[in-house]
Parts: C-alpha cells; structure tokens; sequence
C-alpha cells in the first residue's frame, strides 16, 4: 500500500467515524436548505423574477462545500501536527505532495455527495428546484471551488494550534463570506458598493457559476470567469499554505 493511499484511507474514516463532522458537512446545510425552502415556498426574488428555490439552493450548495472543505483539512492539519502523526509522517519517504493530495480527494469527494444530496432534496415537489440542462457547467465550477477553499483551510490549519483556534479562524473567514457573497442574500438587492466587495470573496465566484449552471443561465465565458476567479485564489492560498506548512508545532 502507497503512502497516499493509506492517508487517504485514514481521512476518510476519520470524516466518516465522526459524527460531529458528518453532521456539521451534510446535515447542517441541509437544515438551512430545508428551513429556507419551506419559509419562502413559492415566493420569487424580486429582483430576478426567479423562484426562491433555485436562488438558495445554489447558495447553501456553495456555502456546504466551502465549509466543508475549509473546516475539514483545517482540523485535520491541525490534530495530525498536534498528535506528531506530522512529524512521524516526515521521517518517512512520503512527500509533503502525498499528504495533501489525501486531503485533496477527500474533499472533492465530499463535494460530489454534498452536491448529490443538496439538489436531490430541493428536486422534492415540496421544493420545486428546477435544474437546467446547462447544469454541467457547474461540474468545473465544484471541483475549482473545492480547490480554492481548500488552500484556505490549509492555510489555517498549518497556523492554528487548537481545534478552538482553527473553529474561531474558519469561522471569521466563512460567516461574513456567506452574506457578502450572494449565498443567502440577494447580490441584486445589496448597495452597489457591496456588490463590488464580494467580487474579491471566493464564494460569490462558486455560488455564481455553479447558480448560472443549474438556472441555465451558464455558458463557457461565465463559467471560464468563475473558474478563473477561483483558480486564481487556489494559487494565492496555496502559495501561501506551502511556504506557512509546518511538520509540527515545535518547527
């Protein structure tokens, strides 16, 4: 057995045994999905003339992946340096390369069964969500999102110290992020100051291409900038998270 394949093993029972962090991945957004679905059943935005559904479906799908991929190889670094499974981990062959392409899969495995899980429900008649035929488009869209949010948690998790440090850090990044972005509030119906701010949030790039896909509003410029936006803070983050990785909290 390779050394990735045995930390990917090990990341995904780790992410499966816990059922704190299985709650908090699928059921949590869900919550949200399910509340905001009921409250504004068959009420449109006013603003777009679109049904309620198809605007917040896209955005708890966009904030669960985003969480889900920040918070999960955030803890992770974090308990594997704290434990000096790290460190442990150094003194053997296995390249630093390895350990995050585990992480890597993981998450994008996630994604795809958070993404399953979230339209599924909001196809319900109860919901009402209609998919465009144009939904592939979001398929690059996903994996660049998982990409980009997953260079911020590592950042965090190289840096934190304390599952209560990298919750704090994590939080302070993905709140403000998921109102200023578009995920649960109209962009149309902020300031056009603010609108202009969360263009520089890599969650108004996620929530709209994958939005755009599933309303069939997507074609290949719209989803080459969302893409683009996302590929560029991918690189700014993991740049940054390969010069701040430490082995352990002694280094």
């Amino acid at each position: 057995m390779s050394a990735y394949t045995a930390l990917t093993g090990a990341s995904y029972r780790a992410a499966v045994r816990d059922r704190t962090t299985v709650f908090f991945t699928f059921a949590f957004p869900l919550i949200f999905l399910v509340v905001f679905g009921l409250i504004f059943r068959g009420k449109t935005v006013e603003q777009s003339g679109r049904g309620y559904i198809d605007y917040i479906a896209p955005g708890v799908l966009s904030w669960g992946v985003g969480n889900a991929a920040v918070f999960g190889v955030a803890f992770t670094l974090m308990q594997w340096r704290r434990d000096d499974l790290l460190r442990l981990i150094r003194l053997t062959p296995t390249p630093l390369g390895s350990v995050l392409a585990s992480r890597y899969v993981i998450a994008l495995a996630i994604g795809a069964v958070q993404a399953v899980l979230f339209i599924g429900v909001a196809l319900l008649p109860v919901f009402g969500l209609h998919v465009d035929a144009t939904w592939p488009w979001a398929l690059p869209v996903l994996v660049s999102g998982i990409t980009a949010f997953l260079a911020i948690g590592m950042v965090i998790g190289s840096r934190a110290d304390t599952p209560e440090a990298v919750a704090a850090v994590a939080n302070c990044v993905m709140v403000p992020m998921a109102f200023l972005s578009g995920a649960f509030y109209p962009l149309d119906a902020m300031p056009s100051w603010l609108q202009t701010a969360a263009r520089v949030l890599p969650l108004h790039y996620l929530n709209d291409g994958i939005s755009r896909a599933v309303s069939g509003r997507a074609d290949l410029a719209s989803t080459a900038v969302a893409c683009g936006g996302l590929a560029l803070f991918a690189l700014v983050f993991g740049g940054i998270a390969v010069k701040t990785f430490r082995w352990s909290n002694a280094s």
